[in-house]
């Protein structure tokens, strides 16, 4: 599994690893592009997220995945990984999603266009 890497790139698609790289219901920290995220996968899906928990700023690094949500590892919320809204009963914003393409087994990010703040 990858760890922690600083990536840039000349196109807004940024190459972050290979599929193969991010176990199945992993949380993978990664830095595109100066932001701090995590990539996630459920399956042949995969999420990019940002990092910091936008209740408290717990290290989502550390949460973990099931049934197509990202746990909290701090408060037990957890997000919803199609648009990053919370569980029911937490007052905090939805979790910032970016765009990912999957091109011949490489995972690309989008750091600079957000999917879901």
């Amino acid at each position: 599994m990858p760890s922690s890497r600083d990536v840039a790139g000349a196109d807004r698609w940024t190459r972050v690893c290979r599929l193969d790289e991010v176990e199945a219901r992993a949380v993978v920290p990664v830095r595109v592009r100066g932001r701090h995220l995590v990539l996630v996968r459920d399956g042949d899906w995969v999420v990019a997220a940002e990092r910091a928990c936008p209740h408290e700023g717990a290290d989502l690094a550390r949460g973990r995945c099931a049934d197509g949500r990202l746990l909290c590892p701090h408060h037990r919320a957890s997000f919803d990984l199609r648009d990053g809204r919370v569980s029911a009963g937490w007052a905090t914003r939805p979790l910032c999603l970016y765009p990912v393409e999957i091109r011949d087994a490489e995972i690309f990010v989008d750091a600079s266009g957000l999917v879901r703040s």
